[in-house]
């Protein structure tokens, strides 16, 4: 079962940690690192590069996470139903660290929003879309990306917690989820407290980030 457990999250590793993103951006001649806040994640690629790409990353980052937790437990831990959720907790946090902290680019990565949300789609959906609710709502009140996920992710927990079952490990594993999205969103609160942080549909970012 160990074995099991650490294959599980070193295969969702890899998987959450291909680098959509950036490789999207390259395939057009771009180094979305260089460009706007310099993230590799959807909202930065929709602002540099448009819709359509900026679509493709976020649905793309999403599967990361919600393919290795429907898939892997089954393939290499050979387990279902509530036996399940420990590979499934080990597949999330797997996914979700390799795009944060992915090895392609030296471990530097996006903030995890998509591919948690693909995650919870996975394993808990309707606190998922409780989540998106407020995730959906804070956007079109504020049109801050960075403030609407901050918030969803706070909210994550809680939504677990009140829907049955009230799983303690999914409770946990959510807790975790939502404190490593808004670690990744520092430097954006920062700018949120400042008033510098830039709304969805500014006009394009254009300079280099400092580092």
């Amino acid at each position: 079962p160990s074995l099991a457990h650490l294959l599980t999250a070193l295969c969702a590793y890899l998987c959450g940690s291909i680098p959509t993103g950036f490789l999207v951006a390259r395939a057009k001649g771009v180094d979305i690192r260089a460009m706007g806040s310099g993230n590799i994640g959807a909202t930065n690629v929709f602002r540099i590069l448009g819709k359509g790409p900026g679509i493709f990353v976020l649905l793309v980052d999403a599967l990361k996470g919600a393919i290795p937790v429907l898939v892997l437990p089954s393939l290499l831990g050979h387990a279902t139903g509530p036996e399940a959720v420990p590979f499934e907790m080990n597949a999330a946090l797997g996914a979700v660290l390799g795009h944060n902290f992915t090895c392609w680019l030296k471990f530097k990565g996006g903030k995890g929003i998509a591919t948690s949300a693909g995650v919870l789609a996975a394993m808990v959906p309707i606190p998922f879309l409780i989540t998106l609710g407020v995730f959906l709502a804070v956007l079109a009140i504020s049109r801050y990306v960075s403030l609407a996920s901050v918030l969803a992710a706070a909210a994550l927990p809680f939504a677990v917690a009140f829907t049955p079952p009230g799983d303690r490990r999914l409770i946990l594993l959510t807790g975790i989820l939502s404190v490593l999205a808004i670690l990744r969103h520092k430097a954006n609160i920062g700018r949120l407290r400042d008033g510098t942080e830039r709304r969805l549909g500014q006009p394009k970012p254009t300079e280099v980030p400092t580092p």
